[in-house]
């Protein structure tokens, strides 16, 4: 369960992932991490707000700023990594996949 409404910057970042991985073939689980707003899981083809009981197959970690930057285009989720404006932590493979979905 979360606790309390959900930030109008964490609603806003769910949005735009229901958005992407509408038409995706994705069968993994991933957690967003937004630093200070809390973070969004995705598993099973849903999008929701991660009570903090999720075992993702990998946590994507990054600031609301580069999540949208990474959600509108303007910034590709590779050089967000490699600049260390997104932390990945668990299954690479994964992530790749990810890489495609959101870029």
């Amino acid at each position: 369960m979360s606790e309390g409404p959900m930030s109008e910057g964490l609603e806003a970042a769910a949005a735009a992932l229901r958005e992407k991985f509408a038409d995706a073939d994705f069968a993994g689980s991933v957690k967003f991490e937004v630093e200070d707003e809390g973070a969004i899981l995705v598993a099973g083809g849903e999008v929701g707000i991660d009570a903090g009981d999720s075992d993702p197959d990998v946590t994507i970690s990054a600031s609301l700023d580069t999540f949208r930057e990474i959600f509108d285009g303007a910034l590709s989720p590779t050089a967000a990594y490699m600049t260390g404006r997104m932390r990945i932590d668990g299954d690479m493979g994964m992530a790749m996949k990810l890489s495609q979905i959101l870029g």
